[in-house]
């Protein structure tokens, strides 16, 4: 793992990948289980058998037996890919992030291993990390992580995405596994994200349709040389 100088009040963009480029999630159970392990784990007070408690539960709800939610870090955007997954952190109190990615990626594997009785670790190491440290980068990875991202995974790909950019558009609105629908759909909202947050510190994260279709015209032009060593991944 990178690590850079954070500390309280620094917005982190994470990576992690599956071991060998292999998935990391295969059904819709594995991945409708990371959106729990989102909001669940985020939280100073840890039930080891959260999944057991919760499972006759309504989405996000809480026992009545738990403590007050009381976050480790904030979730500002997030995307989960096949083989790997995006997040957008801030960092509101010392190691805050790391806690976090150690639960989540420790849980992930062992749910992952009992599952498909695998052995291991899940991921190919530790995960990536950057410090954000300009507005530019900020807003650009609001369309980094939610825009391009899920369009990658449209039918066709991102050259036909753009091709049919109004259907894409509407076909990431019913993609569930991002935070893309809390950003371009209005009225949309989740218990996942701090979207009043993301939006303080940049306007640019509410996704037009019109400036994200330009973008990804444009990265795609360019490779997204601009911002190519900034992405944790290449295009």
């Amino acid at each position: 793992m990178r690590v850079e100088p954070r500390s309280v009040g620094s917005v982190v963009h994470v990576v992690q990948r599956g071991g060998r480029g292999l998935n990391i999630v295969r059904d819709t159970q594995d991945r409708a289980r990371f959106g729990g392990l989102l909001f669940y784990l985020n939280d100073s007070f840890s039930d080891p058998n959260w999944l057991k408690t919760t499972e006759t539960f309504k989405q996000f709800q809480r026992p009545d037996h738990w403590p007050d939610r009381d976050p480790l870090v904030r979730i500002l955007a997030w995307t989960l890919l096949p083989n790997h997954f995006h997040l957008l952190l801030e960092e509101i109190r010392d190691n805050g992030v790391s806690k976090f990615m150690q639960r989540l990626c420790g849980s992930m594997s062992m749910a992952f291993n009992a599952k498909y009785s695998e052995k291991g670790s899940l991921f190919q190491g530790s995960y990536k990390s950057r410090t954000v440290e300009t507005d530019d980068y900020l807003s650009y990875l609001a369309f980094y992580i939610q825009v391009k991202n899920v369009l990658e995974l449209y039918p066709g790909g991102l050259a036909k995405a753009i091709r049919n950019f109004d259907n894409a558009w509407l076909w990431a609105s019913q993609y569930p596994f991002s935070s893309f629908v809390s950003y371009a759909v209005a009225g949309a909202s989740s218990l996942i994200i701090d979207r009043k947050r993301f939006l303080e510190l940049s306007p640019n994260a509410q996704l037009s349709k019109a400036d994200c279709r330009e973008m990804l015209t444009i990265h795609m032009q360019h490779h997204d040389e601009e911002y190519s060593d900034l992405c944790l991944e290449s295009w």
